[in-house]
């Protein structure tokens, strides 16, 4: 199994804000990053989640209590230093910056520069 990257599709609308579009600008942090460096990004699976809750696609992957994107999931088996939190054996990763560092470490994306 390899890794799971959970991003919120961009251009989503909330009822809180009538009229208005937003995108969530730690994912498009790393769809920058991801659209920057295309053929490392085949290296993970990249799933695009609508922005309204229950985001039933990442339920099912990371639980209920793991809505809350971007979200990193690591293949089984795997203990990073950057983890956050956990579901069924899998390390999960929810902070953009470690994010950004398990990318560079996992799958050879540059790091950042500081």
């Amino acid at each position: 199994m390899r890794d799971r990257l959970f991003l919120l599709r961009p251009g989503f609308e909330d009822p809180a804000y009538p009229g208005q579009i937003f995108f969530c600008w730690h994912c498009a942090l790393i769809e920058g990053v991801l659209a920057s460096f295309p053929q490392l990004a085949t290296n993970l699976d990249v799933e695009r989640i609508p922005w309204p809750r229950p985001r039933m696609e990442v339920i099912r992957a990371a639980g209920e209590g793991n809505q809350s994107l971007p979200l990193l999931m690591l293949a089984e088996g795997e203990k990073p230093p950057h983890q956050t939190g956990s579901f069924e054996g899998r390390a999960l990763i929810a902070d953009k910056d470690a994010i950004l560092i398990a990318l560079s470490e996992r799958h050879g994306f540059p790091r950042a520069h500081p």
